[in-house]
């Protein structure tokens, strides 16, 4: 028979510490994920937050009618849409 493999009573908080790393790791990027998103709601346009006229998030119920109007407005001839023209920027030139 074989001896008993020692324990190394070192080796333990070890691995319970690189074990509690990897799932934190794994763990906060989810969480961050949400926070950040709910986070940048919150912070007003003056300190760098989303402006006034930025489109709703992906996947609410104000995205779906956002992107259901911007299609049927692209349907639309363009003299009925009602936005105004918008002149094309002049070419320049890179000679000069």
């Amino acid at each position: 028979m074989l001896p008993p493999m020692p324990i190394f009573t070192r080796h333990i908080p070890v691995l319970t510490a690189l074990a509690l790393a990897a799932c934190a790791l794994g763990g906060c990027s989810t969480v961050n994920q949400k926070v950040s998103a709910g986070m940048a709601d919150t912070i007003p346009a003056w300190a760098g937050g989303l402006p006034a006229d930025a489109p709703p998030r992906a996947g609410t119920p104000e995205y779906d009618k956002f992107m259901q109007e911007r299609e049927r407005k692209r349907l639309m001839p363009a003299a009925e849409r009602g936005d105004d023209a918008k002149p094309a920027a002049p070419a320049q030139n890179a000679t000069q």
